[in-house]
């Protein structure tokens, strides 16, 4: 599941590519907070808020539809460029770097159902300490998503160079994740299923 390409992933390969290392593992720790922020709210009780204003879940929705969309239009439309082709950027400070990492992990609500329907499954009652169990379980996901982003904000130099030797593969992988996203915002858009139903 973590290495299926989203957001997370594609912003954190274009600020490392773009600024160094430095600047992918600040986002990425930003990334991790917003993990950490849906995991404290499931946890206290998020899927109550979302089954009680199911709005507020269509607004988080639809808001995390039109991120893709526009990551989508950034590397299909006009002018698109691959998050592995080198840019010149304006180098955004740490805070800024943080913020958007922790904005994009937070703009989908995926990953707040995903904590709903999968970590309810390895919860063994009899076992007790139920929110406990919640926590580390959570923690676990956490561990494995920081281990592969991690491994990807450091080879997305190396990635970058290899992809800019050979135009044809840089434009390929640009259509694919271009492609992958606008699928993403639509099919996040349409989806009409509500929080309940993870539960």
């Amino acid at each position: 599941m973590v290495l299926t390409p989203g957001p997370n992933m594609i912003y954190l390969v274009s600020r490392s590519v773009t600024q160094g290392r430095r600047a992918g593992l600040v986002s990425l720790c930003g990334v991790v907070t917003g993990f950490l922020v849906y995991l404290v709210a499931v946890n206290s009780g998020l899927s109550v808020v979302f089954l009680a204003v199911p709005e507020l879940y269509t607004a988080v929705r639809l808001a995390g539809a039109g991120y893709l969309a526009w990551l989508a239009w950034k590397a299909l439309g006009p002018g698109g460029v691959s998050v592995f082709a080198p840019q010149e950027l304006a180098g955004d400070p740490p805070r800024r770097l943080f913020a958007m990492g922790l904005v994009t992990n937070l703009l989908n609500p995926k990953i707040a159902v995903m904590y709903l329907s999968l970590i309810p499954q390895f919860v063994d009652l009899r076992a007790g300490h139920v929110l406990l169990q919640g926590f580390v379980l959570g923690g676990i996901q956490i561990a494995v998503s920081v281990a592969v982003n991690l491994a990807i904000v450091l080879a997305a130099g190396a990635v970058a160079a290899f992809l800019a030797r050979r135009p044809r593969w840089m434009r390929v992988q640009r259509y694919v994740t271009g492609s992958a996203l606008g699928g993403l915002a639509v099919a996040l858009a349409l989806d009409g299923s509500r929080p309940a139903s993870a539960v």
